[in-house]
């Protein structure tokens, strides 16, 4: 079944906005949304974050937010103030629970109004690059990005298993539909060197290169399995800041090559 609709889509006040999917959970997309953010961020530009994923939101973690909640501005229409760590700003529903293991029960339409809220509501700024970081899968959360907001172009994360191309592959296809342009494929999770020097690839080899090459769209990254990057993330401590020279390295690369591939946007 395809997608039916011309859609709207209203603009942020920033001049690129770049949302990060995938279709596949645990692939590390947010890990690698986040790292892009912060290595755009070190560029010198004015960088936000809207964390999509309003069922498992992990942004606040991997910026190191956790003790932070939303506030709000005073006076007539107020807006929600982003936090901010390692130069960006942040909104995420992870900020606004009571505690951080409060589940988020919500139907669809539920969801969907949140992410609405947190587009309209929040007090940006003037941006010069906002990364949107989508939920898994082809929902209702994901239409409403695609057909909402005027994206500069999609980054989309995938492991070289093809259980996880699979379902990339339909990511793909719905970003055709609803007529957002892909800027590339990242291949996450990919070899690593054992120490007994070994090259092991445990999900399999070469699954974002056949994806880039069957949608015609550019293989941004091929990205190692890296225990340490791993760990950052668990401590809030992005790898494009905080992270060896290879790592900063890597994801300041990235972020020049996404931006390379994305037209501005008419928001700023």
């Amino acid at each position: 079944m395809s997608v039916i609709g011309t859609p709207s889509r209203r603009s942020f006040p920033a001049r690129h906005t770049l949302l990060f999917t995938s279709g596949k959970g645990g692939v590390g997309k947010s890990t690698i949304a986040v790292n892009v953010a912060c290595a755009l961020a070190r560029r010198g530009l004015a960088v936000g974050v809207l964390d999509a994923d309003v069922y498992g939101p992990s942004v606040p973690r991997l910026l190191g937010l956790f003790d932070q909640r939303v506030r709000w501005g005073e006076g007539e229409g107020a807006k929600m103030i982003p936090a901010e760590n390692f130069g960006v700003k942040v909104m995420s529903v992870g900020l606004t629970t009571p505690e951080s293991d409060t589940p988020l029960v919500w139907r669809a339409s539920v969801a969907v109004s949140a992410l609405r809220q947190m587009i309209d509501d929040t007090a940006w700024g003037a941006l010069d690059v906002l990364v949107i970081d989508a939920p898994p899968g082809t929902g209702d959360v994901q239409l409403t990005l695609a057909q909402d907001v005027a994206l500069s172009g999609a980054v989309v994360v995938t492991t070289p298993q093809p259980l996880a191309t699979d379902d990339v592959r339909r990511a793909l296809r719905m970003l055709r539909e609803v007529g957002v342009a892909t800027a590339g494929v990242v291949e996450n999770l990919g070899a690593f060197t054992a120490t007994d020097g070994a090259v092991q690839r445990p999900f399999g080899e070469g699954g974002g290169r056949m994806l880039a090459q069957d949608y015609e769209v550019p293989l941004l990254a091929e990205l190692p399995l890296d225990a340490t990057l791993r760990a950052l993330c668990d401590e809030g401590r992005p790898a494009a800041v905080c992270g060896d020279d290879a790592q900063q390295v890597r994801f300041a690369a990235l972020a020049a090559r996404i931006l390379e591939r994305v037209p501005q946007t008419d928001g700023r």
